[in-house]
């Protein structure tokens, strides 16, 4: 009986492998299931460093990379993690890839590392690297969850890129530090303090529902 059973097994795990993945599980990140416009995870970063396009789009890339390289890692060793470990190993999984992140962007840059601050630690208890480990990952073969992990991580880039440019360009009339107005242009104080994040993620929120909404009914 033990023989079968473990027959089923191998037989699944090279049946997944020959699963060809689709273009369907990259889309869905960027529109149908955007992991900030439509499920509004990780709003912890999304509110706090999308004060400028340059802070926005360097956590997103951040994170865009940690959520592909847990993907991957989870994937590839999801038949040999044991169920009762599986949360302690995806976060172990995804705290290494936060520490060589956080390495790679103070090397990189001392000031954005300064400006970012604790927000790149806190990429390991981002729920939506984690969910996506757990509801996906550990579930697919490796071809499709590179593909939800690339899909995820751009639309979580384009969606702090869209905070923060809006509020860079009203609260600093600046767009990645290049000025876009006149001297006699006022500046909305608000849109770069915490107040302006919810003011922003609102409007955003309202129009990503009403295009979506908009596109559902053609």
């Amino acid at each position: 009986m033990s023989n079968l059973v473990q027959d089923k097994k191998d037989t699944d795990f090279f049946s997944s492998l020959k699963e060809s993945p689709s273009t369907n599980e990259f889309i869905k990140g960027l529109w149908r299931d955007n992991p900030v416009f439509v499920q509004v995870l990780g709003m912890c970063p999304v509110l706090a460093v999308s004060n400028t396009a340059e802070n926005a789009l360097a956590m997103g890339l951040a994170t865009a990379f940690v959520l592909l390289m847990s993907n991957l890692l989870v994937s590839s060793l999801r038949n040999f993690i044991p169920k009762q470990v599986r949360i302690a190993s995806y976060i172990l999984i995804i705290a290494t890839f936060v520490t060589i992140t956080d390495y790679a962007i103070q090397a990189i840059s001392v000031e954005l590392h300064k400006s970012l601050g604790a927000f790149i630690s806190l990429i390991v208890v981002n729920c939506l690297i984690l969910s996506r480990a757990e509801s996906f990952a550990s579930k697919n073969n490796i071809g499709r969850s590179m593909l939800d992990a690339l899909g995820m991580g751009v639309g979580f880039i384009f969606a702090l890129f869209c905070l923060g440019a809006v509020r860079e360009v009203l609260g600093n009339g600046t767009i990645f530090g290049f000025s876009l107005f006149p001297e006699a242009f006022q500046e909305w104080i608000v849109m770069i303090l915490p107040a302006g994040g919810f003011f922003t993620l609102a409007a955003w929120l309202l129009i990503f529902n009403i295009i979506q909404k908009k596109g559902s009914k053609t």
